[in-house]
Order: C-alpha cells, then structure tokens, then sequence
C-alpha cells in the first residue's frame, strides 16, 4: 500500500513594523512624517513626466480613437513641432496668435524670450490632421471602414467578455455637428446606449457629418451566420439626443475615458462661466497618488475640481498597482474599452456577480502566497491595525485567514465575517472621538473635524486602516458595521457632489447659506459677513480663514457666489481634508478606481452594509400622513395601491432603495421606524404627504423630514410606474420640479 502525504504548507512568520504614513504637504502629524528628499525627487519626476504626457495627447478630435487602435501594434508618432517668429511688440508673458492649418492658436511668448526670436512649438495633435498615410474619418469622401479594416473590425484583439455571453465589437457611428458647437468644442450624444462626449473637428461646422468608434456588446455565438459578403457588415448608426437633465456619466470619444456632463432641458451641454451657482454647480474629488517614503504605503493629495474636469479610466489593468492603465498594451487589460459601460446598464446582483469575479481575477492566487492574520480579541482594533498596516498593496489582494489567539476557531470564512464586523464596529464607534453622528441622523456616521483632539498622535493611521480595511471588504464580498453619510459614498466612487450635500452635514447652514441669494446684491455687504468661518474645537469656537486674509474681506453681492463655493468647499473637503486623504488613499490601496464606476452611490452602500430586513408591518405601523392624505390616512386609494406595491412588487433590493430615496440611508433603526429620525435629530416618522397629480407626476423625497410626496394616480399601474422610476433613478441626476 502506497500512502501519498500532501505536502505541508511553507508558512512565513512576518513581524513587520507598520508603515509610516508619508504627508504629501507640510511637516506631517497624526501619524504621518513629512516626505523625505528621494520620495520628494520621485515624485517631481513622475509630475513632469505626466506633464509631457498630456501635453502630447490633449486636443485630440472624433477620429482620435481610431487613430489610437492602429498605433496600437505600431511606435507612438512623436509630435510635430513647428517654428514660429516672435513678432514686435511681444512682451514676454504675453500671449501672440499664430495661424495654423487654417486655425488660429494663441502662443505665449516665453518669459525669457524676445520680439525676433524663433520658438518651438509643439501644437495639440487636433490641429495637425491625420498620421501620414491615413486618412481623417470625418472625410465623408471615404466609406465607413470594412471587416478587417481601421478599428472597426471588432476582431478578437478588440473583443472582451462581459461575463454575460456578450463580446465587445467597434461600431462605427455618425452623427451630425448640432447648430451652436463650434470647432474643437465638446458636445455630448448618446450612442449605442452610452452617454458620449464627442469633440468636433477643426475643420468641422454645424450640419457636417462626422463619424466616431466606440466599443458596443453584441451577443456571443448568438448572430446569424448567412455566408453572405454583407453578413458582417455594420450599419451606420443615426443618434438622438436624450433631454435628460442633470449631470450624467459620459465617455469621452477622445481618449474613451469616463467623465462627466451637465445637460440642460434641451439635451444640450450646460454652459460654465465659472460662477458658482448652487443649483448646477458640482465637484468631485481628484485624487492624486505621490510616492510615500515606504515602499508599502503610497502617499497622495485629494482636492475638489469641477464635475466637468474629472475623468477616470474606462480600462482596469491585470496589474492594479500600474499607474495608467489606459497605457496598457490590449493584452494587459483585464477589463477593456466598453466592459464597463455594458456592466453599467445590468442590475445590481449583476453587477456585484461581475465585480466579484473580476476581483477574485486581479487576486493573488492562494498558492503565490496568503496571509495569515492573528489577533487577540481584548486587544482586536490595536493587533488588527499593526497587521493591516504593515502591509503592502499586493498583500492586500491576497487570501486573508483570520486566528484569534488562544480560540480553538478555524477560518472558514465564519472568523473572516466576525472580524470585518467587529472591526468596523470599534472603527465608527463615535466614543473613539474618530467619527461622529451626523446630525440629521444618528445612523449615519461622519469624519469628526476634531479627530486630531482626540487621538493627536495616530488619527490618521486609523482613517488609512479603515480605508484598506473597507475597501478590502468590497473586494472579498464582506459586509461591514456602519452607514456613512451619502456625500463620503460619492466621495468613494468620484460622484459629482453639489451645494444640497450641505445639507446631510449641517441642515441649518444649508438653509442660511442659500437665503443669502435671496438678499439684494446692494444689501448683501451690510450683513457684516466676511470670509471667515467659525469651527467648534472640543467646546472652543475657532475662527478659520476661508481665503487667505479672509477676516479682512467683507461680503459683497459682487463677491457673494465666491463666498458660497469657498465655504461650501471648506466643509464638504478642507475642514477633513487630512483624514479624508488617508480614507481614500487606503480604499484605493486595494481596489482599481474604474471597478467601482458601474455603481452608483446608493448601491456602494448596499454593497457595503448589506441590504436591510425591513419589517413592513412595522413600517406601516409608525407611518403617519399628511396633505391630502389627513383626513383619509391609511384608506386613501393611492397609500392603499402604495403600500401593497412595497409589500408585494417589490423585492428586497427596491425595498432599501426606497427606504434610500426617503430617508438618505438604507439602514432601519434597531428599535424599528418607531425611532426614525430627521435632520433635526428628533423623531421623524416616514410620512406619505398626498398632493395633487398637476403639481408634479413623479413621487418626491423630503430626506430631511423622512417624507415622500405622493401624487393622486388614479391607478395602480401608474402609480408603480412613477414610484419605480423615481426610486432607481434618483442617483444618476433625476429630478423632476
């Protein structure tokens, strides 16, 4: 008898000291050191480095992506550089106009430069035409590209699998300039399902027909073979614009990246002066990655950008830790071009079945190594923190086995659920002074501005802990203990962020921020305001300076929009920015950014917390009523038809999505809707308010109050309907007034 002993497993005892945090600013604190010379030079390398990049590849038309998939296979075509005269009277500093390919381009004249001297310039490839030897795709002289030719060809070098019997082909669209775009200015459309973002050529005028690729789904192994020589063809493809109002996520046709656009009423680009204006103006956070002094722990800086400016990629790396992945050969792309935006459109069991997948593939597989993590359950947040933190961004995609010392328990996937909750428990605890209530619902939790008070020596490396520790759930499929305020979702998924997200933060300051517009502008100044804000520190009142000089500059009606976006900023980022930036920079030490982009805010929160058991007698039971439904409460038609659509139609996941769009969280209190608070901290319970169908058709949410606006329908069916429309699409910008 042979007996065949497996083999026993390698095991490493790692003692690793923890990682110092590396401040990307100033002389550090909180557990972060200031940068040191090399990190610093790195990093400078690195920033010049992008520069050149960008500079090289901005400007780019609506032929920009065909051009990139047959530079694919061939050496990057340097820029062309032109030679230019300085003409008289040119100071330097100042800007001279040069003609260009029949465009006119604005130089400036170096600040060591003179008038007669020759400059060397390197315009945006937009103005130089096509490659050599390859013609513009907005020539209309020339047929849409065939089978096997250009970037149409949807072979198998451009096709990637969805999960879901889909392949990814390049369709070739057209569509015509709209009146009022101007050359080498953006215009969005929709596109094969998409939200696009087209810049027209320079050589383009409203009424001229232009065409574009973009990466679409076709069905796999399910098309009709006819044999035919037009089988395969593709048919041009003719856009409608949507009118959907509101900011919306776009790919960008230039460099098929994910941005974001602002649409009026009539389904075209809303127009930035600049000004802030609290009902359109929105932001979201750019994160940008440094080189920390420890190999293991990145550094980085978070600022707000307009919403307009931001994008991400639309690619994901088989390695996470590359910096660009839209550089990536096509065989190095995990996820390629059009995966995400199909993933997008699907559900969200779907959608967490594809993440799942596609984390377990950028994994480290079990038998390249795996972590074994003990703790000591008196001492679990402290041992827990020394481990996590000592570790670097690959270890963190490898296989976590959890021990508690001195228990008998084997990890199985039971100790690794019991530890995320635990941890995460201890983490939000709001006795630990790191997070605090919000206050318009003690469910939600918020970054406590005075964090540093109360834990001044190592603040941080709590905020950096459970940034990996959260993003490491997501990428393991593991809940955690605690619901977040809506605004640091956004924050996550880089969702745009406006004026109204005050309110989740300071109800009061919302309201007396925006009755200052409704002041005259030559009555603003005697309000005796400038710009200054005052912050509560542990019971002291400090005055903080929201501009450099602030308590010296009063404010104006002229100044009144400055004074609103500054403030605004100063709570939603300044006041946190520290702990934010270690928040983000943990989440993003395990997970790729892109991943995430097929979510919106709400589901993240689901992902993250679980859907909730809502007890629907319960619910009815603490619900009260008002408008039209005063007199009639619970035997109104319309909350009848209501409540049996929540109990019968819809499922688990509509349930919390409800309970979202009502009360801005999915959580249920753990005494019931009995104890459901408002903004105000006091009891609020959910309240179906009845109101007239001609004062809107949509069903509207008071999150302050827990109330939602309820039409008279004069049908069930329509009633679903709305309420399911208005439910699902709540986060993407849909407002109905």
């Amino acid at each position: 008898v042979q007996i065949t002993v497996p083999p026993v497993d390698t095991v490493e005892n790692l003692s690793s000291n923890v990682a110092v945090l590396t401040c990307a600013e100033g002389e550090g604190g909180g557990g972060a050191v200031r940068m040191n010379s090399e990190a610093r030079i790195i990093n400078q390398n690195s920033s010049q480095e992008e520069m050149n990049m960008t500079g090289s590849s901005s400007g780019a038309g609506a032929t920009t992506h065909s051009q990139q998939q047959q530079s694919s296979s061939s050496p990057p075509r340097q820029p062309r550089a032109y030679q230019v005269v300085i003409p008289p009277n040119v100071r330097p500093g100042t800007n001279f106009p040069v003609l260009l390919n029949g465009q006119q381009i604005q130089v400036q004249c170096p600040l060591n430069a003179r008038p007669g001297m020759t400059l060397r310039i390197n315009p945006p490839p937009s103005l130089l035409g096509p490659p050599e030897g390859m013609q513009s795709a907005t020539d209309l002289s020339r047929p849409p590209d065939r089978p096997g030719q250009g970037g149409t060809s949807g072979n198998s070098n451009g096709n990637s699998n969805t999960g879901g019997g889909s392949r990814m082909v390049n369709q070739m669209f057209e569509v015509t300039v709209p009146q009022g775009v101007r050359p080498n200015q953006p215009f969005s459309l929709l596109a094969g399902g998409q939200r696009v973002l087209v810049t027209c050529p320079p050589n383009a005028r409203p009424g001229t027909r232009i065409r574009f690729n973009l990466p679409v789904p076709v069905g796999g192994g399910t098309e009709k073979k006819t044999g035919g020589k037009d089988s395969n063809k593709k048919k041009d493809v003719t856009l409608k614009y949507d009118t959907q109002d509101g900011w919306t996520r776009s790919i960008r046709v230039t460099d098929m990246k994910f941005t974001w656009v602002r649409l009026d009423q009539d389904g075209e680009l809303g127009t930035d002066d600049g000004t802030f204006r609290v009902d359109t103006s929105a932001f979201v956070r750019k994160v940008t990655f440094l080189q920390g002094n420890d190999d293991r722990m990145r550094t980085g800086k978070v600022s707000l950008i307009p919403a307009s400016e931001y994008s991400v990629d639309s690619v994901i790396g088989k390695d996470p830790d590359a910096k660009n992945a839209s550089d990536n050969n096509k065989d190095d792309l995990l996820v390629g071009e059009g995966e995400l935006a199909n993933v997008q459109t699907k559900s969200m069991e779907e959608k967490v079945t594809w993440m799942l997948k596609t984390c377990k593939k950028l994994g480290i597989p079990w038998e390249e190594g795996h972590m074994r993590i003990c703790v000591r359950r008196e001492h679990l947040l402290v041992d827990s923190i020394q481990a996590v933190m000592s570790l670097g961004r690959k270890d963190l995609r490898k296989i976590w086995r959890f021990e508690f010392m001195g228990e008998d328990g084997i990890d199985a996937g039971g100790l690794a659920k019991e530890w995320f909750l635990l941890v995460t428990k201890a983490i939000f605890d709001a006795d630990s002074g790191l997070w605090v209530s919000s206050e318009g619902n003690q469910m939600l939790m918020r970054i406590n501005p005075a964090s540093e008070a109360t834990c001044p020596e190592d603040h941080l490396i709590y905020f950096r802990f459970l940034g990996r520790v959260l993003g490491k759930a997501v990428f393991e499929g593991q809940l955690v203990s605690g619901h977040m305020v809506q605004y640091l979702y956004k924050y996550l998924l880089g969702w745009p962020i406006t004026f109204d997200d005050l309110e989740s933060v300071d109800a009061d300051l919302h309201q007396n921020l925006k009755k200052l517009l409704d002041v005259k502008p030559e009555e603003v100044e005697y309000l005796c305001l400038d710009f200054t804000a005052a912050q509560n520190r542990l019971g002291e009142t400090i005055q903080i300076k929201l501009v450099p000089d602030g308590e010296d500059k009063a404010v104006t009606g002229d100044n009144l929009s400055e004074y609103l976006e500054v403030y605004f900023k100063y709570i939603m980022l300044e006041r946190i920015k520290p702990q934010l930036t270690e928040f983000l920079l943990g989440f993003y030490d395990v997970l790729p950014e892109p991943l995430l982009s097929v979510f919106d805010y709400q589901e993240l929160e689901l992902i993250m917390c679980g859907l909730p058991t809502i007890d629907m007698d319960d619910w009815i039971k603490h619900s009260i009523y008002a408008g039209t439904f005063s007199d009639t409460k619970a035997r109104s038609q319309a909350c009848k038809w209501f409540w049996e659509i929540v109990r019968n139609d819809f499922d688990q996941e509509m349930r919390a999505r409800l309970l979202q769009f009502v009360t801005g969280t999915s959580g249920v209190p753990s005494r019931g809707f009995s104890v459901l608070q408002g903004s105000d901290g006091n009891i609020k319970l959910f309240c179906l308010n009845g109101v007239q169908y001609k004062s809107g058709a949509y069903p509207r949410a008071h999150t302050c109050f827990n109330r939602l606006d309820l039409p008279m329908y004069k049908s069930k069916k329509d009633l679903r309907e709305k309420l399911t429309f208005a439910v699902t699409n709540c986060s993407t910008g849909f407002t109905v007034e």
